[in-house]
């Protein structure tokens, strides 16, 4: 019988097993086409161009505000020594809460005995005093009068959206914008801080309180004037606007939020035999006082050239009726749709291109 050396033999067999798994594991052998597409594709970019925009708006003022100036609505007891029942309480209807003094009325003046009609609107509580004190000279030689704030109801604050305490707050002293949202007791799971913007005057004013909560950037810890509304809007519902040359414009909810750019243009109708230029802009917001201006190859995406194209909360997608030179030109065609939508898009939007800034 004849010997076999198994071991040698063995040794042979892994040798030449060797030799046709080593070209694999070096990629010296070519991989499948579809390999290789997906490859590509997850490598290629449908983006032509994006540029970082910002807003220019004025500088924000960060010194601390004066004294508490008093307005319509604010309730003020006066006291005057030497003037017997001279504590003053105010007419019935003028007082509310069943707090006793002075109502300032609409046109800023409160009524004392002897002296009448003061006003008061505008003035700081030593102010006020100085001037009651001039006034009642008429009458005293020397009158001591002392003026003190019963109720606070001329500097409004409004929070609204998601604060766990929304509604209507009355500052008492300066307040900046932490001590503003603080006001609301936190806020709700579903609040969207990259949305939320401080209002005033009817215009969003130019300030970061994503940043400044998060990241805890002080330059945009500004100080709050009456009258102004801190918003946070809800992350639950959340939509791209698509524009031009699609066959119903208008926003388009994000599913879960995702959405890509081609599902969006198909949702808003599709294209049809529109005319269009195949380098779609797109409008994104990054914070109330950042954005993003992005052109995309649309076309490139539709023939697997490149991979699709997701799309955030608030980005506004503007497919040309025909080609277009630039940005500014993009923009003028936009405004006058985004203006129907206005109070609905992202602050940054509405700051940068509805506002003026």
């Amino acid at each position: 019988m004849t010997h076999i050396d198994w071991r040698g033999w063995l040794m042979r067999c892994f040798f030449f097993a060797g030799l046709v798994l080593l070209p694999g594991c070096f990629g010296t052998t070519a991989p499948s086409p579809l390999t290789v597409t997906s490859i590509q594709l997850e490598e290629t970019s449908p983006v032509v161009a994006s540029q970082q925009v910002s807003v220019n708006g004025e500088p924000l003022p960060a010194s601390t505000p004066v004294d508490y100036l008093v307005g319509p609505g604010d309730i003020l007891s006066v006291t005057v020594y030497g003037l017997p029942n001279m504590l003053s309480e105010g007419r019935p209807e003028q007082v509310t809460s069943g707090a006793k003094g002075s109502r300032v009325d609409s046109g800023g003046t409160i009524q004392l005995p002897l002296v009448g009609s003061v006003e008061v609107s505008g003035l700081s509580l030593r102010q006020i005093r100085d001037r009651l004190q001039d006034s009642y000279r008429k009458y005293l030689k020397t009158p001591s009068v002392v003026v003190e704030m019963v109720e606070y109801r001329s500097h409004p604050l409004y929070l609204l959206g998601q604060f766990k305490r929304a509604g209507t707050f009355y500052m008492d002293r300066p307040l900046n914008l932490i001590q503003g949202v603080s006001l609301g007791q936190g806020m709700e799971s579903t609040a969207n801080l990259r949305g939320a913007r401080l209002l005033r005057s009817n215009k969003i004013v130019p300030v970061d309180i994503y940043a400044l909560l998060h990241d805890g950037d002080q330059k945009q810890n500004v100080w709050l004037h009456p009258g102004d509304t801190i918003y946070i809007p809800d992350n639950t519902l959340q939509n791209v606007f698509v524009f031009g040359a699609v066959k119903n414009p208008g926003p388009i909810e994000l599913k879960n939020g995702k959405l890509l750019l081609h599902q969006a243009v198909a949702a808003a109708g599709g294209l049809g035999d529109i005319s269009y230029d195949r380098n779609i802009r797109i409008i994104r917001s990054l914070s109330p006082t950042r954005g993003e201006l992005i052109v995309v190859d649309l076309d490139r995406i539709l023939a697997g050239e490149a991979r699709p194209f997701p799309l955030c909360d608030g980005d506004i997608v503007y497919v040309p009726k025909s080609r277009i030179a630039n940005w500014n030109q993009a923009i003028n065609e936009l405004i006058p749709s985004m203006q129907l939508v206005g109070a609905i898009l992202n602050p940054f939007v509405q700051v940068k291109y509805l506002s003026g800034y």
